[in-house]
């Protein structure tokens, strides 16, 4: 059995998830799994703002394309092919072309890690503020939320300790 690799498969734009949708079907009704073994529609995460407001959505990375990992074969490339709504495979003539390691490296594919957010502040590390309304307090981080980038730091207001809750892009570590 010969290595399985990321191909590039061309669909009728708006189709993406419709083409990924039937593939799985039909590799679980062919018991392909184990020849076609992963189908992908890449996203990317994005911040929109909307009459002031920010909305988070996902956008398409590559309208019009889903990503394939695959065992090339004839059984193979008649499945993913006879796909509605798929026109092809990306590579010359019709000879499908395989991703290489670093190109998917670059698209944001990894295969042995998941990707995370690195977060430079940890626990009890003194910051500044560099914008909003504290610009220019400095203060010790007492929690940090991955999720809502953000950290709490307290600061004295009328004598007491009151803990404020900062983004991320509006601190820096001293």
């Amino acid at each position: 059995m010969s290595e399985a690799n990321w191909y590039v498969v061309h669909t009728y734009s708006g189709y993406e998830n419709k083409v990924k949708v039937d593939l799985e079907k039909t590799i679980e009704n062919r018991n392909l799994q184990d020849q076609i073994l992963e189908v992908s529609v890449p996203m990317l995460a994005v911040t929109e703002l909307k009459n002031g407001l920010e909305k988070q959505a996902d956008k398409k990375m590559f309208p019009g394309y889903v990503l394939v990992k695959m065992v090339m074969n004839q059984d193979t490339w008649y499945v993913v092919r006879n796909t509605r709504g798929v026109t092809g495979f990306v590579g010359p003539g019709s000879e499908p072309t395989p991703l290489s390691e670093e190109e998917m490296m670059n698209l944001g594919f990894q295969e042995t890690s998941e990707r995370s957010m690195v977060v430079d502040f940890e626990v009890g590390d003194m910051i500044t503020v560099i914008a909003g309304a504290w610009k220019d307090t400095v203060g010790a981080i007492k929690s940090i939320n991955e999720a809502k980038k953000s950290i709490t730091i307290n600061v004295e207001m009328f004598g007491r300790e009151t803990p404020v809750e900062l983004n991320f892009n509006e601190v820096k570590k001293m």
